[in-house]
């Protein structure tokens, strides 16, 4: 078997095994029991909140816990906006970084406070050391707002009936302290001992093979790229982002950076059931993500391997397969992989550049982000999971004739209203701003580099890229313009929190109602039959919301590019 595609299980097999261990720890701080880390972190928690004045014990609702979340987040976001406003003349600026224009700190500041890291600058040149470090910090607590938010999820529905859902600062806090900063420290250890820099000092001056001196950037590389990836942040360090050799150096780190973005989407899978005990609908749920994820990444993975077979017909060695923005150091195979786990899980990190993929691998790319919910994000993967296991459970309820369940708890008319807003409002800002933007030719077609289908594709991209909070691109946009970085900046805010608080508002209304027990005739969703519907519903929502768009940009390309 080729070594590339063994690489490739193996990066999956590892991810499983850790996801499961790391599963059982994640669903014990979430519960409150003994782990091996308290006497290392209970005191620096009860110092932390000792500072802050935050009463860790009280219990709070679920509006009690999402105005928590907001407020804090909005603090977050004005500090940073005028971090980068003012980069220019703060300290740790070795290499004189130019300060942010207002909309592009704007859009900067909003992305990495809502997990996307859509990055409309270059990392070498667009931020100093400082705004890096704050950065770096935004990737520490988004990541812990969508793991907390989770665990609200998971408290109402341990509970047969309670208005009493933990208590969002302790579950933020017990995400950064007990499971995001042992895990980035290992992490960047390993990044650091292959290579990836981790210096305050300015840019490095070497002498190339031409002769010629050549200045290259360095900075605290290594820290970042342990949570950008752990996160499922994904923003980089230097404008390549993973395919660049100082942050991604070889395939060891390629394979470490790829295990650690897909971990914890993994995991906390697993600490669904094992918080709950229901162990076989944590499998029942991993199952439908993995099939939908494999049917994304093996085409991906054929289609980059294959490549291009016009290129072949002209005489040329195609061996290696489709390379055009690749890096030899990691393969054809494993960058079609990559593609598709950062898309999938919303990390948004690349090692190979999107926009020079086939076009069919684009379209995965693209329904990897609009159905956004195969793994997902830290902690929002399983709530946009939970709309539709929601949207499942009212639409089987309906054909057998019974009230739809779910834990024992009635859904009725106001619960359905929440999960179709929130299932369709993620299509809705994709189609709409990709629209305006097509009608517009300043805000479009003037910053393209690609014209026709492709093109189309870019501003598709962008958008979907912006409300699924991924952050990767099509980069043949110019996309560093008022019109994208509001835009999208909007699109990021909206698109962060309402498929947060909409699931919670759910979940905080089913844990009111009263508890029924499981009886003969109560629909099980733990099954292969449940978990298929699923599945259908998910598609189905996709196919009617997409395909049209799609087949207005790569389908549209594919079948272009073979008709010659």
């Amino acid at each position: 078997m080729n070594t590339e595609i063994l690489g490739i299980i193996a990066m999956f097999v590892i991810t499983l095994v850790l996801g499961i261990i790391l599963g059982k720890y994640i669903a014990k701080v979430y519960g409150y029991e003994k782990t091996f880390l308290d006497k290392i972190f209970l005191p620096v928690e009860k110092l932390i909140y000792k500072i802050s004045g935050i009463d860790a014990g009280r219990q709070l609702n679920w509006k009690q816990n999402m105005y928590a979340m907001l407020t804090i987040n909005f603090v977050w976001f004005v500090l940073g906006f005028l971090i980068l406003l003012n980069q220019s003349w703060l300290p740790l600026n070795p290499d004189g970084n130019p300060s942010m224009s207002p909309d592009l700190a704007f859009n900067t500041a909003i992305s990495f406070l809502v997990n996307c890291n859509l990055q409309h600058y270059s990392g070498e040149s667009g931020v100093s050391y400082l705004s890096q470090l704050y950065l770096m910090f935004l990737q520490f607590v988004t990541a812990a707002t969508g793991m907390a938010a989770m665990a609200v999820l998971f408290k109402a529905f341990k509970d047969k009936t309670t208005t009493e859902l933990g208590n969002f600062y302790d579950y933020f806090t017990r995400s950064i302290t007990r499971i995001l900063v042992p895990i980035s420290i290992l992490v960047a250890f390993i990044l650091s001992a292959n290579g990836s820099p981790m210096t305050f000092e300015g840019k490095d001056h070497i002498i190339t093979l031409e002769g010629k001196e050549q200045a290259v950037s360095r900075g605290p590389a290594a820290a970042f790229i342990a949570i950008k990836h752990l996160g499922t942040n994904g923003g980089g360090f230097f404008g390549a982002n993973s395919a660049h050799p100082l942050e991604n150096p070889n395939y060891l780190t390629n394979m470490t950076e790829m295990v650690t973005q897909m971990v914890i989407p993994f995991a906390l899978v697993f600490a669904l059931g094992f918080y709950l005990k229901k162990r076989k609908l944590s499998w029942t749920i991993f199952t439908v993500m993995t099939i939908g994820f494999l049917a994304l990444a093996i085409p991906n993975i054929i289609n980059e391997v294959n490549g291009n077979p016009l290129i072949t017909q002209m005489g040329a060695d195609h061996y290696l397969g489709a390379m055009e923005g690749k890096e030899i150091r990691f393969g054809s195979a494993a960058s079609g992989y990559w593609s598709i786990a950062t898309t999938v899980i919303s990390t948004g990190s690349v090692n190979a550049m999107h926009d020079s993929m086939m076009p069919l691998s684009g379209m995965n790319q693209l329904l990897a982000m609009m159905i956004n919910c195969f793994y997902g994000g830290c902690g929002v993967g399983i709530l946009n999971y939970f709309i539709f296991i929601i949207l499942a459970v009212f639409m089987s309820g309906l054909m057998v004739g019974r009230t739809p369940e779910f834990m024992g708890k009635k859904i009725e008319a106001k619960e359905m209203k929440i999960a179709m807003i929130v299932a369709l409002f993620h299509p809705f800002l994709i189609l709409v701003g990709t629209a305006l933007t097509a009608y517009f030719p300043e805000f479009g077609a003037k910053t393209l580099n690609n014209p026709g289908f492709h093109g189309f594709s870019e501003m598709l991209y962008e958008f979907t890229s912006s409300s699924a909070n991924n952050g990767s691109g099509f980069e043949g946009l110019g996309d560093n313009t008022p019109w994208w970085n509001i835009s999208t900046g909007i699109v990021l805010l909206l698109s962060r929190f309402i498929p947060i608080i909409g699931p919670i508002a759910i979940a905080g209304c089913l844990a009111q109602k009263k508890y029924i027990p499981e009886s003969s005739g109560t629909l099980k969703t733990d099954t292969a039959t449940f978990g298929f519907m699923t599945l259908a519903v998910i598609l189905l929502i996709a196919a009617l919301s997409f395909f049209p768009a799609l087949t207005l940009g790569p389908i549209a390309e594919q079948l272009q590019y073979f008709s010659k």
